[in-house]
């Protein structure tokens, strides 16, 4: 299953803050994420290190956009 398809908690069960409700979501869409675009390399022919390594350099430049 999707964790898109998973709800959040409502701000009646205690929780604080947006941020702190759609944080497991979050971190488990970003984990789905890697996940796919490694499966995605690999079957195109890239090797996993290769691939994970992508994945890294793009959240850096993400991060830290090149002001060129």
């Amino acid at each position: 299953m999707l964790a898109a398809h998973q709800s959040i908690a409502p701000p009646k069960d205690h929780i604080l803050t947006a941020q702190e409700a759609l944080e497991p979501l979050f971190l488990q869409i970003e984990a789905e994420a890697e996940l796919r675009m490694v499966a995605a390399a690999l079957q195109a022919g890239w090797s996993a290190e290769d691939a994970v390594s992508a994945i890294d350099q793009l959240r850096r430049s993400e991060l830290i956009p090149d002001h060129h």
